[in-house]
C-alpha cells in the first residue's frame, strides 16, 4: 500500500529564512526541519492544527537550530541531527550517520553528510517523494559559504545531491535566489536557461512568491555552482586547463566578493 504523499508547508522566518512543517497524516507526526525562529513554526502548527514530534535538524548555525530547546520544552518533540556534529545541536536525542536511512513515519529518508558550509552539515533525502531538505549546502543557483569546510568537500557534497533524480524538490533555507541569479549571469552570461529563470525569478519576486523548491533539473542548468564544467565558465574564468575543484573554488571566492 502506498504511503499518502508527505504534506509540507513553508513559510518566512527571520529576514530571509524558510521554514518548514512536514507531516505524516497516516501517522500524525510532525517535523520542523530546522528551527530558525519559534513563533513562526507555532503559528504554522496552530493554523494546521498539527502537534510537533519532532524537529530534525541539517546543521548548527542558530538560524537552523536556535529555536530546538524551547520548542522541545513546550512539545516534548524528538530531536534528530547529524552525528557529526552532535555536540553543537541543541537537544539532540537521535544522531543521523552518513547515508543511514531512516523512517518519518511511512516516508522513508535517507542522511547525507554534506560539509562545505559547516562541517557537520546534513540533508535529508525523502526518496519516494522525490523531495530534498537541503538546508544551506544548495541554494537556488547557488550554494553555502564556505565557513567551516572546504572548495574540495563542498564539491564533493553538491555532487552527491547531483545524483538524485532531475525531478527532485529542493527546499534551501533561504530567499537568496535573486541575488544568485545576478551573480550567476557574471560567469555565464550567455546561459539562455538562466536568463530565462532570472526573468522568472525576478517576476515571482516582485509578486512576493517564493522561489523555494526549486527542481534539481533545473539546478544544473543554471547553478554556477553546479556547472563548473561548462566551457563558457572555464573561458570567463581564464580557467580552460584547470581542475573541475579549482574552477569551482573560484566561483565560491568570486561570489564571495560578488
Amino acid at each position: 500500500m502506498t504511503a499518502r504523499p508527505l504534506e509540507i508547508k513553508m513559510f518566512p522566518c527571520l529576514f530571509d529564512n524558510y521554514g518548514f512543517l512536514i507531516h505524516d497524516a497516516e501517522a500524525n507526526l510532525t517535523a520542523a526541519i530546522d528551527t530558525p525562529e519559534v513563533r513562526p513554526i507555532q503559528d504554522a502548527l496552530a493554523r494546521q492544527e498539527w502537534q510537533l514530534t519532532h524537529i530534525i535538524n541539517t546543521h548548527h548555525h542558530f538560524d537552523h537550530a536556535g529555536g530546538n530547546l524551547e520548542l522541545k520544552r513546550k512539545t516534548d518533540c524528538t530531536i534528530i541531527g547529524p552525528s557529526m556534529d552532535q555536540q553543537r545541536i541543541p537537544g539532540i536525542d537521535v544522531a543521523i550517520d552518513h547515508r543511514q536511512e531512516f523512517k518519518f513515519g511511512n516516508h522513508e529518508v535517507v542522511c547525507y553528510h554534506t560539509p562545505g558550509h559547516t562541517t557537520g552539515h546534513v540533508v535529508y533525502h525523502f526518496v519516494n517523494q522525490q523531495v530534498a531538505f537541503v538546508g544551506d549546502t544548495l541554494f537556488a543557483m547557488g550554494c553555502g559559504r564556505l565557513f567551516e569546510g572546504t572548495a574540495e568537500q563542498m564539491w564533493s557534497s553538491l555532487q552527491l545531491i547531483m545524483e538524485w533524480p532531475d525531478e527532485t524538490l529542493l527546499y534551501c533555507a533561504h530567499e537568496y535566489t535573486q541575488l544568485n541569479a545576478e551573480f550567476a549571469l557574471t560567469v555565464e552570461p550567455k546561459n539562455l536557461e538562466l536568463i530565462q529563470r532570472k526573468a522568472e525569478v525576478d517576476s515571482m519576486r516582485s509578486n512576493n512568491r517564493p522561489t523555494v523548491p526549486t527542481k534539481l533539473g533545473i539546478e544544473k542548468k543554471t547553478n554556477p555552482f553546479l556547472r563548473p564544467n561548462s566551457e563558457e565558465i572555464k573561458i570567463n574564468l581564464n580557467m580552460t586547463h584547470a581542475s573541475t575543484t579549482e574552477i569551482f573554488a573560484e566561483i565560491r571566492k568570486r561570489k564571495d566578493n560578488f
